[in-house]
């Protein structure tokens, strides 16, 4: 059975464009912006076309045209004002809207034409920042409230991958300016949430260090192998679903016990670390709320 989703009720438009069901119903009504398929009682459903012309609007809204004015144009009139907007200002929430789109047709060509669009005018630092994490976050909202399906986020998250993949391996070929230092970094064992620690890996590159990146599931054990081989390790580990919250503080204590001396840090970020309790524990780690807060301390 097919789960993914091309047919919308007026909730899953509410979440995808925000603005309120209660604000679409007026705007339909009042203006005929849309024009829903209806159920046998009654109910309101909405095609991707309908979902397009929505994020078109929303995106015309936000830069101050009345929806009065909206209204007025030609269906045809609408996408090319939009064009026309984003030509000349520098605008993250088309951008955000198109990755959407993309996610949601499979769209792979309008999710790179976005991105190229983007790149002509910002770096990947950027991007990333003013609009993966936005769109990142909106996928993760639109998840939990079953307007999109794994498929979905799945299809955009490796895309993005792939870009973050790229532009780290036009850094790796690089011979690293600053030697103080070696990043390792790693998640722990059934942690599959990397994007995060992808970007950092992105992100210390960008800094002129050695980054070596190990990835998902990685034993502690494990991670003292690096030791014979750089003098002054930082280790650095994205807390997001794993370990559970109740064992947090037994596995960053575990880190402590096994891979730091004086030559060594270590260094968390992710949602989790708000569960890191202990004193004794924040006295001898460094811990970090966003990617943003720890990259300025590189």
């Amino acid at each position: 059975m097919n789960n993914i989703k091309n047919v919308f009720s007026i909730k899953d438009l509410e979440n995808l464009s925000g603005i309120k069901a209660h604000t679409i119903r007026i705007w339909e009504k009042r203006y005929q912006i849309l024009e829903p398929m209806r159920t046998d009682t009654n109910i309101r459903l909405y095609d991707l076309c309908n979902l397009q012309k929505l994020l078109n609007i929303t995106f015309l809204h936000d830069y101050g045209y009345k929806i009065s004015k909206i209204a007025s144009l030609a269906e045809t009139e609408i996408p090319v004002l939009v064009k026309q907007i984003i030509s000349t200002k520098n605008s993250k929430n088309h951008a955000i809207n198109a990755f959407k789109m993309a996610m949601m047709n499979f769209d792979q060509q309008l999710f790179f034409n976005t991105y190229n669009w983007l790149s002509e005018e910002k770096s990947f630092k950027e991007i990333f920042h003013q609009v993966f994490i936005p769109l990142l976050e909106e996928i993760g909202l639109l998840w939990q409230t079953d307007t999109i399906s794994p498929a979905h986020e799945h299809f955009v998250s490796y895309l993005i991958r792939q870009k973050i993949i790229l532009n780290s391996e036009k850094l790796q070929v690089l011979q690293a300016s600053r030697q103080d230092k070696v990043f390792v970094l790693s998640l722990p064992l059934n942690e599959i949430h990397e994007l995060g620690l992808m970007y950092l890996h992105y992100e210390i590159l960008l800094e002129g260090y050695k980054s070596i990146y190990l990835g998902e599931s990685m034993p502690i054990s494990s991670l003292k192998d690096l030791k014979k081989h750089f003098d002054s390790i930082v280790y650095v580990s994205c807390l997001t679903v794993k370990p559970d919250r109740d064992e947090v503080n037994d596995y960053v204590q575990e880190m402590v016990d096994e891979l730091l001396d004086d030559s060594t840090e270590l260094w968390f970020t992710g949602r989790l670390v708000s569960d890191i309790k202990s004193e004794s524990l924040l006295k001898k780690i460094s811990v970090f709320n966003s990617i943003a807060e720890l990259t300025v301390r590189l």
